[in-house]
Formats: structure tokens, C-alpha cells, sequence
């Protein structure tokens, strides 16, 4: 067990976690809505510290990252537990578990970026479960992998307080996070988390130069509305600038929605037509194979730029300072397209 970073002794051995947005106060033996942080004699504890469910070497437009080295590889790396309880989650096994009863790995931060140079990946995502509740760990693993002038990916639900995630951000480069709907009750009846800290994380990202990009999972009568969906684009049109991209993707039947339909196709058209029509430049849809919403289309000339198929980048029609071939107007790409081999 590793102690807790961000944590409050109070009265009568009890104590407040300041992790995420959820604040808990945890009597003596309990443990977080994370599952993660135990209050043991007074001191609260994580329970996960170096417990790894997987590791995978992805694509980097898995997470997805569109804008952040393309083509690159990327060494992923999953805990357990989750301050959410989305009730579609697709890692459900994982994000729900308890570390009490998971049988898992234990990796220290210094073996990961053993792995990552014996691979010869530089790029690192912490990813599948929940990874800020997994603080301590990324953390330390994170500021080694730094470095080795290696790159940090977080794909997250950004439920977290501004203080961690601040003393987290001068070694992340990068960061994709779920904006899983766009109204306060249904984050707080159906998700299980606080919408305003979300937005108020994804603001600090930016504003201190972390590359973000925001997924919006489009799941029928919970978050399809025209009208919700339109608040959440000139909120992040108003916060993040036109440049961030939405990757907007369709839902299948997972887990507690298993008897749910997937999302018409038609939606997912609307919307991607609604956000570009607002506005945003580059505007993606995920989960429709062969779509012509996986493409980057440049800002000024319309032109398509980058063409890819599922993960794959196969047309890249970019300089090398990333500007347009045709028109020579810059696009907003974080390092060039990966050189394979």
C-alpha cells in the first residue's frame, strides 16, 4: 500500500479525500466511491499503487488521439476502479472492480519505462479504467517517463480537483477526455460524477498546455438532443477554441445498457454537421468504420488533409511545418506523422 497524496486528518481518525470533485470522508476501514482509497488507522491509502490489470502497445488514434503525433505507437497501461458508474461502460470488468477481489499484476513505475524502451515506444497512455484515481502511481511513473523525454497520454473522465491535477499537468503532454453529456442531473443521477468539475479540469488542461482533445459518446434519449449537444459545442468553442478536437462517437449495447439500440448513424451525421457548422474544425466521428468523419479536413481551404481508415493514416498531405498543401494555412497538429520502422 501507498499513502495518499491529497488528503485531510480529521477528528476521530476520520479523513477527507481531495483527489476528485467527490471530496469523500471516510470513517476508520471505509473506503472511497473509487474503491481505491482506504481510510487505514487514520490514513488514507491508496489500494492500487503499481496494481496493473493490462498493458497493450495501440495506436495512438485508439485513445482516441487524432492530433498528437499521428500513426505514433503508444504503450498503454490500465489499474482498477473508477469514480464513475457509467452504466454502458465497455471496461466495466475493470472500471467496477474492487482491488480486493482482482487478481492483477504489480509493476513498478521504473519497469514500465524499462518496457516502454524495450519496445521502443515513446509514448505512454494511462487508460481503460479511470487513471486519476490511480494518482500516486501515474505520477511517479509519469515524471520518469519524462525523463526519458518520452510523451504522457491520460484518457480520462476528468473528474478531478484543480490542486492534483495541477501538480500532474508539468508531466502530461497529452489528454482525451469524455464529456459523457452535457446536462448536471444526468452526471450526477446516471453517470455518478459532477459536471462542472469535469469542465473546470479540461479548462486547466488547456490553459496550462496540455494537447486536448474531448470525446462525446452519443447515446439515444440520454444525451442525443440537439440542444444539449449544441450547449456542449459552444461551451467548448468559448473554452478550448475552435482548433480542440470533438471526436463524436457512436454507442453500442454494453454492459447495464446491453438492451439498449446502438446509435442511429443519422445522429451521429447530425451532430458531426451541427459542430462544424458552428464552428469547430475539426469535428470526428468514431465507432462508424469507413467514415468519412475519421478524415482532417483543412480549416481554411476545406481540403482534406489526412485521410485514415479505422486507426491507420494512409494520406497526408501536410508540409513539414504542418500546413496545408494546397492553401498553406497551419493545422493544428502536435508533431509530425510517425515514421513506422
Amino acid at each position: 500500500m501507498h499513502e495518499a497524496m491529497f488528503y485531510d486528518k480529521l477528528e476521530g481518525g476520520m479523513v477527507r479525500c481531495r483527489l476528485c470533485p467527490w471530496n469523500c470522508t471516510l470513517s476508520k476501514g471505509q473506503v472511497g466511491r473509487c474503491r481505491t482509497r482506504k481510510n487505514i488507522d487514520g490514513k488514507l491509502y491508496t489500494l492500487i499503487y503499481g496494481l496493473v490489470s493490462s498493458t497493450a502497445i495501440d495506436p495512438i488514434e485508439k485513445k482516441p488521439l487524432f492530433h498528437f503525433y499521428p500513426g505514433a505507437p503508444i504503450f498503454s497501461i490500465s489499474s482498477v476502479g473508477c469514480n464513475f458508474r457509467c452504466p454502458w461502460c465497455q471496461n466495466w470488468e475493470i472500471s467496477q472492480a474492487s482491488p480486493d477481489n482482482f487478481v492483477g499484476s504489480y509493476m513498478s513505475p521504473e519497469r514500465v519505462v524499462e518496457l516502454m524502451k524495450h519496445y521502443e515506444v515513446p509514448f505512454l497512455a494511462f487508460t481503460y479504467n479511470e487513471p486519476l484515481i490511480w494518482f500516486e502511481y501515474i505520477y511517479e511513473t509519469a515524471k520518469m517517463a519524462k525523463r526519458e523525454n518520452f510523451y504522457t497520454v491520460a484518457v480520462t473522465n476528468g473528474h478531478i480537483n484543480i490542486e492534483p491535477l495541477s501538480k500532474l499537468i508539468p508531466y502530461l503532454d497529452a489528454a482525451n477526455i469524455d464529456v459523457k453529456a452535457f446536462n448536471p442531473e444526468t452526471y450526477l443521477k446516471i453517470i455518478g460524477g459532477k459536471l462542472d468539475g469535469v469542465l473546470q479540469a479540461i479548462i486547466e488542461m488547456k490553459r496550462k498546455g496540455v494537447h486536448v482533445e474531448t470525446t462525446y459518446l452519443v447515446i439515444p434519449d440520454l444525451n442525443d438532443s440537439e440542444d444539449e449537444f449544441k450547449k456542449m459545442v459552444k461551451w467548448h468553442l468559448d473554452n478550448l477554441g475552435p482548433e480542440t478536437p470533438l471526436h463524436i462517437s457512436r454507442f453500442f449495447p454494453m454492459y447495464k445498457y446491453s438492451d439498449r439500440s446502438p446509435t442511429p448513424i443519422e445522429t451521429i451525421e447530425k451532430l458531426w454537421n451541427i459542430a462544424r457548422e458552428e464552428g469547430l474544425y475539426y469535428v470526428y466521428v468514431g465507432n462508424i468504420p469507413w467514415h468519412g468523419g475519421e478524415n482532417t479536413y483543412c480549416p481554411h481551404c476545406g481540403k482534406l488533409v489526412i485521410r485514415r481508415i479505422g486507426f491507420d493514416v494512409i494520406e497526408w498531405n501536410l508540409d513539414e511545418e504542418n500546413r496545408c498543401k494546397y492553401c498553406g494555412e497551419k493545422v493544428h497538429i502536435v508533431g509530425r506523422l510517425w515514421k513506422k520502422g
